[in-house]
Parts: structure tokens; C-alpha cells; sequence
């Protein structure tokens, strides 16, 4: 079994046990090979499809800058959506369910149509989506104690766990992406705010990138295609029990809840 294998199958375990697993990096991935680990991820989505899973979309990562320098990258990074990771708006969670979850709002695209070409401008993008919702990624890690790199996170599918989406959908031209305001709330509370401008200076930015990249890759996306284009603040470190609600300017709400710890 070689590095990579062994990379995927530690990943593996540890969502099957609920342990988390030391860094890869240094150890089983080169650091700084996000070539290698993007062929570990693919080969955990390969089983995952396999196994009867679909893949409805894709999720895009690392779009703050602050996040990006202190991973000491300089662009985002992706990872799959299956339809196993999607939950219905303001269902429970099952706290088990997840390793070390956090939760963020985005905004997230449906496309109507392909985005095939392998280098996609933002009104490529505009033309092909078909409407907007509000979401929150549920976050999580395979890797003990969020100690990850670049390496680490995109080996691990871009930290991905489950994701939120609302349901009343939006018209793009209805939305001012840039400026559109979120709140994260718990308990009534706000515990994370933001803007459209803290995803690449415009959610827009973030899809345009994705969609070069899996193009390029040989994985384009394609209609019915849900993208989750990144934070629009801070990621919020869940508490059992605890319900979330996002607000995002244009796009209505969206909410979660977990849990309490499995008896």
C-alpha cells in the first residue's frame, strides 16, 4: 500500500470511528504537495461513489485572505459534495455524525447549465446559474485537533462534513453579492458576521475559480450542480445541543440544529 492509500485509508477510519487521525503531513503526504493530496481525495470520492453515494456539487475553501496566509497559500482550495452530506433546513443534526464540526454561512450557487471551458470568466458564471440559496457548511476534520495544512485539509475532502441549504430560492440579479450583510446567530446571538466581499471580494470570484479548476481537472461542473462558494465569516465551533440560523441580505435564512451528546 503505498503513502497515498495508506493517507485515504486514515482518513477513512477515522470518520468509521469517530477518532481523529495525526496529521498527514510530513508523515504520509510531502508537505506542501497539494497535488498529492488532491489524489488522496479523489480516491476517498472514488469509494464513496462506489458505494451508491452521488455526487450533487461542489465546495469551495481557504477563500479569506487571513485564512490563506496563516495556511501560507494563495488560492482556495475544493472538495466533492455527495447527497449523503446534505441535510434538510432546520433538521438535527446527530452530533455522532461528526468528528470536531464547525459551522459558517455561504451562499450557495445552482446551476442551470455546464461550465466546461477551462477558463471561466464571472459572466460565464452569471449565465449559467440558475438561482441562490442561503446555506451553512458543517465543517469538520478528520485530522486531530484542526492541526492541518494545506495538505492536510485538501486531503480530507477541504474539511467538508454536511451542508444546510435554505429553500426559497433567489434570482442572482435580485442579490448584491459584494455587499449582501450575514449574521450567524445562536441563541438569539450573533456569533459570526460578514459580507459577500470576504469571499474573494465577491462570491462570484470564488465560482469562476472552481469551475477553471475542475474543468482543468477533468471534472466540470455541471447543471443541477450545487456550489457552496465559501464563508462569509468567521467558522463557529458547534456546541451539542445548540440550533444555528444564518441571515444573508437578499437570500432569506437558513438553520440547523445538533444534538445533544449520544448517551
Amino acid at each position: 500500500m503505498s503513502d497515498l492509500q495508506r493517507a485515504a485509508e486514515e482518513l477513512t477510519e477515522a470518520r468509521t470511528s469517530g477518532k481523529p487521525c495525526p496529521p498527514l503531513r510530513g508523515r504520509l503526504l510531502p508537505e506542501g504537495d497539494v497535488a498529492a493530496a488532491y489524489k488522496v481525495q479523489q480516491h476517498q470520492v472514488r469509494q464513496w461513489l462506489a458505494a451508491g453515494q452521488r455526487r450533487v456539487g461542489a465546495k469551495i475553501g481557504l477563500t479569506s485572505r487571513a485564512v490563506q496566509e496563516n495556511l501560507g497559500v494563495y488560492e482556495p482550495d475544493f472538495g466533492v459534495l455527495t447527497d449523503v452530506m446534505a441535510v434538510p433546513d432546520g433538521a438535527e443534526v446527530p452530533i455522532e455524525r461528526l468528528l470536531q464540526p464547525r459551522v459558517e454561512a455561504e451562499i450557495a450557487f445552482v446551476l442551470g447549465a455546464d461550465l466546461p471551458d477551462e477558463r471561466v470568466t464571472s459572466v460565464d458564471v452569471i449565465r449559467a446559474v440558475d438561482h441562490l440559496l442561503p446555506a451553512i457548511e458543517i465543517v469538520d476534520s478528520r485530522v486531530a485537533g484542526w492541526d492541518i495544512s494545506i495538505v492536510d485539509t485538501v486531503a480530507d475532502n477541504a474539511s467538508s462534513g454536511l451542508f444546510v441549504l435554505g429553500t426559497a430560492p433567489r434570482r442572482l440579479a435580485d442579490v448584491d453579492l459584494r455587499l449582501c450583510g450575514m449574521v450567524l446567530e445562536h441563541a438569539g446571538e450573533p456569533v459570526s458576521v460578514g459580507a459577500g466581499a470576504a469571499c474573494l471580494g465577491n462570491p462570484l470570484h470564488a465560482v469562476a475559480w472552481l469551475a477553471t479548476t475542475m474543468a482543468r481537472a477533468g471534472e466540470p461542473l455541471r447543471a443541477g450542480d450545487v456550489v457552496l462558494s465559501g464563508a462569509l465569516g468567521p467558522m463557529v465551533a458547534v456546541a451539542p445541543g445548540a440550533a444555528y440560523e444564518a441571515r444573508i441580505s437578499g437570500l432569506g435564512s437558513v438553520r440547523t440544529c445538533f444534538s445533544r451528546e449520544a448517551s
